[in-house]
């Protein structure tokens, strides 16, 4: 009997609270996706746009979604836990959206004490392994 292989998942689809996010951790181009959409703007990201991090607790997947040079930065992270599909290509997770906002000044003196705060947003959807395939295009340039 062979042994049993583990099939991961490669698309995650997630809302929350005015939260949607699309997450493949591999696209048809063999690079990373992220689709951010919440009540003010809809974001693409995609390769070196998209930092992971292997943790205990999960993959953290994060993306920039705002960034100032005299204000400070917004990132969006998504805590991807471990799912085994097994039989299925497809199951429904839970997990969360943290937001982080990074203040800054121009001004030193603004500077001082905690410049990191933080929302949270449970998300719910499903996590599933699809296969990618590449465009006509794609495949008769490699030939």
């Amino acid at each position: 009997m062979p042994p049993i292989r583990e099939k991961t998942p490669n698309l995650y689809r997630l809302h929350g609270h005015n939260l949607q996010v699309i997450y493949s951790s591999s696209g048809f181009d063999g690079q990373p996706h992220l689709q951010y959409h919440d009540a003010f703007q809809t974001l693409h990201f995609s390769g070196d746009e998209i930092r992971t991090v292997s943790t205990e607790i999960g993959m953290l997947v994060t993306v920039t979604t705002r960034m100032t040079v005299d204000t400070g930065s917004t990132a969006f992270t998504m805590l991807v836990p471990q799912v085994n599909l097994e039989e299925s290509d497809s199951v429904n997770i839970t997990t969360y959206g943290i937001t982080t906002i990074r203040r800054f000044s121009i001004v030193p003196e603004f500077n001082q004490g905690q410049i990191d705060s933080y929302a949270v947003t449970e998300l719910r959807g499903t996590a599933a392994h699809v296969v990618f395939a590449a465009t006509s295009a794609q495949s008769s340039a490699a030939a």
